[in-house]
């Protein structure tokens, strides 16, 4: 290979690497301002007034609104090619959570909260899709776990900046006028973003050049046969994932350790989330070229339903050290969610259709997040053993979706 034909190779996978490290820093950014917002917008409506039954039906509209509305900004995506474009309108409603310093009656807090969620969800296909284009050439595994290491840093950093605020103020820490100083304190990684986003916008504006230049000529248009199963797939493994909400709630409920060590066993999720993210897209990759199929990554995806199965039977027992246990396996389990469900969109996608592609993961993965965790919390009151049986079935029907879409890899492959 000439000297020529090295630098050409090498100039793309720099730029790539460039793009990815500055959605990375963005996804932080972005992460910071409403993870930490979440964290607290719970006992600020409280402070507002408002009951617990409004608080869930605020926080149930957001995520329905946050996850659904992804199959239109999806599809509006692809066909406008306007990613960058919703990107920014996505990231811009950001805004919302420091707006949130200027709400003292709950309607208005409310409707911020909801409008966070609305940003998520105008921003992700075409974020995904921007991130996928980028990651072609370093690897589709990697680049999303480049970006989601950083992810889980903002995850992790953003309730802080609210125990920061808190202990600064002392005493009116619990006041609304106390919550509202750290809304405004949000302010200005907002304003990071925006300038980051827009440096990244005006250094790589078409990531697509990227993919082609790594060698990765676009598919038909359409979605295959191998992504219907695939979303099916990732739709029952996310329905029998427990949430950290009821893993805690068990942890209260039955007095299993002290309520300062629950926020720190989500902390060590994320942590462990991370670490999985980059050793599960390493992998991921090299699945692919010791297959050397674009598919070939899918197999990976096998570990997904069977390390999520234990995860009640060892969260609901009676041993804070194997509850311990679940959480290793739950931050596990996120890691290969956020990385390799993600990054094998980008592989059975085309670029015409990888909007629409993430708009239908999006969606289908939230809708699946939410009935499962919806089913969990009345099985967790009625039956410990029926809620167990109801999560080794949804792991079951998805290991029995995966080998009919390895297959369709294999035959598109071959």
């Amino acid at each position: 290979m000439s000297g020529t034909d090295e630098e050409g190779r090498r100039r793309p996978r720099a730029r790539a690497v460039k793009l990815l490290l500055l959605f990375g820093i963005i996804s932080l950014l972005g992460d910071l301002i409403y993870e930490g917002a979440r964290s607290v917008n719970g006992p600020f409506l409280n402070l507002l007034g408002v009951n617990a039954a409004v608080v869930g039906l605020v926080a149930g509209a957001g995520e329905l609104l946050g996850y659904g509305l992804r199959l239109a900004s999806g599809y509006l995506s692809d066909r406008t090619r306007s990613y960058w474009a919703f990107t920014f309108l996505g990231y811009g409603l950001l805004l919302s959570v420091p707006m949130l310093a200027l709400s003292g009656v709950w309607q208005v807090a409310a409707f911020l909260i909801i409008l966070e969620r609305v940003g998520k969800a105008i921003r992700s296909p075409a974020k995904d899709t921007i991130v996928s284009r980028s990651a072609k050439p370093v690897g589709t595994g990697w680049g999303f776990a480049i970006v989601e290491v950083l992810d889980q840093i903002g995850a992790v950093a953003g309730p802080l900046i609210f125990t920061a605020v808190f202990l600064a103020i002392g005493a009116g820490a619990g006041t609304v006028a106390g919550y509202q100083r750290g809304y405004l304190a949000l302010g200005v990684p907002f304003v990071l973003l925006i300038l980051v986003l827009v440096y990244a916008f005006l250094t790589i504006r078409d990531p697509g050049r990227l993919e082609a230049a790594a060698g990765h000529p676009d598919g038909p248009d359409r979605l295959s046969r191998t992504f219907r199963l695939y979303a099916a797939f990732t739709f029952m493994s996310a329905f029998g994932l427990v949430s950290f909400v009821l893993i805690g709630y068990h942890i209260k409920a039955r007095a299993l350790a002290p309520d300062v060590w629950i926020p720190l066993f989500y902390a060590a999720a994320m942590l462990v989330d991370a670490g999985a993210a980059l050793a599960v897209g390493r992998l991921y990759d090299r699945e692919k070229l010791r297959r050397r199929s674009e598919g070939g990554g899918l197999h990976l995806l096998v570990v997904i339903p069977l390390l999520t199965a234990p995860i009640p039977l060892l969260a609901f027992s009676g041993s804070v050290w194997l509850v311990a246990a679940a959480v290793v396996l739950f931050g596990i389990v996120m890691g290969a969610h956020e990385t390799i469900m993600k990054a094998a969109i980008a592989d059975i996608t085309s670029l015409r259709k990888r909007g629409t592609g993430y708009g239908i993961f999006n969606a289908s993965y939230g809708l699946a997040l939410f009935a499962g965790a919806s089913v969990a919390g009345v099985l967790y009151e009625v039956s410990l053993p029926a809620l167990v049986a109801v999560v080794l079935a949804a792991e079951a029907a998805a290991l029995a979706l995966f080998f009919p879409m390895t297959r369709a890899v294999r035959t598109v492959a071959g």
